[in-house]
């Protein structure tokens, strides 16, 4: 027998919810039924409602007892993160969550504090960590493959001008709970620790260079790993030309990917040290190529949901980035 659609709900009606999440669940339309939409904005509510057939509502409570949503996805600005994620979980219904997780490890902890022993739990999004090259190259890493890891970058040099920090809930610890460091540059670094594994030593340096805004619009750090490994961590909102990168260093090879929102395989470099034969490095290559995304993230979430078990980017798993964050 086929099981029922698993019932999704939205919290928040902006341009990630409209870009992003809602055709990401319509996309599974065979396995996902969104059930409602809310927003303190009952208009941009009720036009998000009708663009993807679904109910509008002003109030996240009156949705989880009206819809009874199964699972309920959170893309609201970050400092409504842990209220709306603490209601969902109360009602019984999962939850995904946009970045970064929750302000501080304490209220990430007080979200986790209201999952079930057998769920529901709190998933954050980590969408690029699922893309079939980052999975490929963390399987030749728990398998040895290409030897010890030694070196990483992970950089995120992007730019935002004066005009995007003037948002209300923008450029304020209270309401943002940093800068490019919480909200940008965590994407990559999530991938870098879902890579490299447990970190044991962080120095780092920040700075409000050029921006209106109470928190960093620069940080940098060395991060050392248990494994030993050394990766030196940059976080820009000052970089006129973009950039998402990353670089692993192991005994055999160079693992390079250089892309801005998302990958795909495309964007990936694999280079073999000098005793390394061509043959051997085209065999380090994935077979397949799945684009790192929110869909990418969203399929692996509903199977975990369906299975009774524990997602990635949920739990311990999901709170080391920010560990790392709180570290900075």
């Amino acid at each position: 027998m086929t099981p029922r659609p698993l019932r999704a709900a939205v919290v928040g009606t902006g341009g990630i919810a409209r870009g992003i999440h809602l055709p990401a669940l319509a996309a599974l339309s065979d396995e996902v039924e969104i059930v409602g939409v809310v927003d303190i904005d009952g208009e941009r509510a009720r036009e998000t409602a009708a663009e993807f057939d679904t109910e509008a509502f002003t109030d996240l409570d009156t949705l989880l007892a009206t819809a009874k949503p199964d699972l309920v996805v959170v893309a609201t600005p970050p400092g409504a993160h842990k209220a709306a994620a603490i209601a969902a979980l109360d009602a019984g219904a999962s939850v995904w969550c946009e970045k970064p997780p929750a302000l501080s490890l304490a209220d990430y902890d007080e979200i986790a504090s209201h999952e079930g022993a057998d769920g529901p739990y709190a998933t954050y999004v980590f969408q690029h960590r699922f893309g079939s090259a980052a999975t490929r190259l963390r399987r030749h890493i728990d398998e040895g493959t290409l030897g010890a890891p030694r070196v990483a970058q992970c950089h995120t040099l992007w730019y935002r001008d004066d005009a995007y920090f003037e948002v209300p809930w923008r450029a304020k610890w209270a309401t943002e709970g940093g800068g490019p460091t919480m909200g940008h540059g965590i994407h990559q670094m999530d991938l870098a620790l879902s890579l490299l594994g447990e970190w044991t030593e962080v120095t780092a340096l920040m700075g409000t260079l050029a921006r209106n805004t109470e928190t960093e619009d620069v940080s940098a750090a060395v991060v050392r790993f248990a494994s030993g490994a050394l990766c030196t961590v940059t976080n820009s909102l000052l970089s006129p030309r973009e950039s998402s990168l990353l670089r692993f260093d192991f005994d055999d090879a160079t693992v390079e990917v250089e892309h801005l929102y998302g990958y795909d395989n495309s964007h990936w470099r694999w280079t073999g040290a000098a005793h390394i034969d061509d043959q051997t490095v085209a065999s380090w290559h994935p077979a397949d190529d799945l684009a790192s995304s929110h869909a990418a993230q969203l399929r692996v979430l509903v199977d975990a949901i369906r299975r009774g078990e524990r997602p990635p980017a949920s739990g311990a798993d999901g709170r080391r980035s920010l560990e790392l964050v709180a570290g900075m």
